[in-house]
């Protein structure tokens, strides 16, 4: 199978900020409802799903449009405040870089599919100078239209945009919901990033676990 593109989801694929996210709504829950989600809430609720879904269930109602804008934003006001706080850890995954500049050298068509919303994409865009490898107005985002992962919108629309069929695409991805959404899209080949590949829960649903863009065999491009 040749490749002809690839996809890239970005929070916890790109940047490893799963944990901020985590703790961004474990606060926010609070201000919604009282309490925190716990650990079982977390994984059933939040991991890849998008904001409104989130707000869905913490409220226990679908939320009016202003509703859900309102509180989207503030809960990630709140993400964007932990980013910032610790400096540090603002940087791509490892490889991540280098493996841009060797796509684009090739000139293999690629995207970012994300579940985040507009906002937070344009902070993610200045902070690690996106536009230097994306064409910015390809990524495809939260925009309380598309259905968010594990359905397969999001993919689809991405493949829609850069013009190719599923198997002929390469996506990277770190959640079981946006694995899930690349299976459903008929993706040619995932690769999932993770810290522990020999423990990766779901080695099944993907082509291979790698813990970061180092590790990549750049020859199933070819």
């Amino acid at each position: 199978m040749t490749i002809k593109g690839i996809i890239f989801d970005f929070n916890g694929t790109l940047f490893q900020d799963s944990k901020l996210h985590e703790d961004a709504w474990r606060d926010y829950s609070a201000r919604l409802r009282g309490t925190p989600f716990t650990d079982e809430e977390m994984h059933k609720y939040m991991f890849g799903r998008s904001n409104e879904e989130i707000i869905t269930y913490a409220i226990g109602r679908k939320p009016t449009h202003e509703e859900c804008l309102k509180w989207a934003n503030e809960k990630e006001a709140l993400y964007r405040e932990m980013v910032l706080a610790k400096p540090e850890n603002i940087h791509l995954v490892d490889g991540a870089e280098e493996f841009f500049d060797y796509i684009c050298e090739k000139k293999i068509p690629h995207t970012i599919a994300t579940g985040s919303e507009k906002t937070n994409v344009d902070f993610f865009i200045k902070t690690f100078h996106l536009d230097k490898w994306f064409d910015i107005e390809k990524i495809v985002y939260d925009d309380y239209k598309i259905a968010g992962k594990p359905d397969p919108a999001i993919y689809l629309k991405a493949l829609e945009i850069l013009k190719l069929n599923p198997e002929e695409v390469l996506v990277f991805e770190d959640s079981y919901s946006g694995i899930k959404s690349a299976n459903n899209a008929k993706i040619g080949r995932i690769i999932a990033i993770n810290d522990d590949p020999e423990n990766f829960a779901h080695k099944d649903k993907v082509y291979k676990v790698i813990k970061n863009f180092k590790e990549i065999d750049k020859s199933i491009l070819n």
